[in-house]
């Protein structure tokens, strides 16, 4: 058992390349849903979700919570966050698609852009957690740069569940 826990500690001291990650639950007052993320992407709540962004800063990913009353302003506080950031959406490359993620209804909206570092990816999706609540996941990545970090979106997004 002993060499067991040695091995283990041993492992995580020289692998400095393993990546933490934590659960969040959020918003934190009134919890509507769980996500995990890697530490390094330095997640943080915000006035009505919560952000993060990829450690090489190619990815920058937020999730708000709306109601019914509140879901089109927030929609509404995205584009301008973009806009503010120097993001520019080219409206001629929307996709849509549908999905289901943890049981929940996924809708999802797709462009192309840039910003000053040059071509990017955008996307919103719109998620319902409960009849009453709907997220609002914001994705803005680096075209070229962003497929770095694939996998690890694909499992951000992947535990992204409803809270009970």
């Amino acid at each position: 058992m002993k060499k067991t826990i040695f091995a283990a500690a041993l492992a995580v001291m020289l692998l400095p390349s393993v990546s933490f990650a934590a659960t969040l639950h959020f918003p934190s007052d009134d919890p509507v849903a769980e996500i995990t993320i890697p530490d390094s992407w330095n997640p943080k709540e915000t006035d009505s979700g919560i952000d993060a962004t990829s450690d090489d800063n190619s990815i920058y990913l937020s999730i708000d919570v709306a109601s019914a009353e509140t879901s089109d302003q927030v929609i509404d506080d995205v584009f301008k966050f973009l806009a503010d950031n120097g993001v520019t959406v080219d409206p001629a490359t929307q996709k849509q698609s549908e999905d289901k993620i943890n049981g929940m209804s996924m809708t999802n909206f797709d462009w192309s852009g840039t910003d000053k570092d040059g071509d990017v990816s955008i996307g919103v999706s719109l998620v319902a957690p409960k009849p009453d609540k709907l997220l609002v996941i914001t994705y803005w990545g680096t075209k070229g740069e962003q497929e770095k970090n694939a996998a690890a979106l694909v499992a951000l997004i992947t535990s992204l569940k409803p809270m009970n």
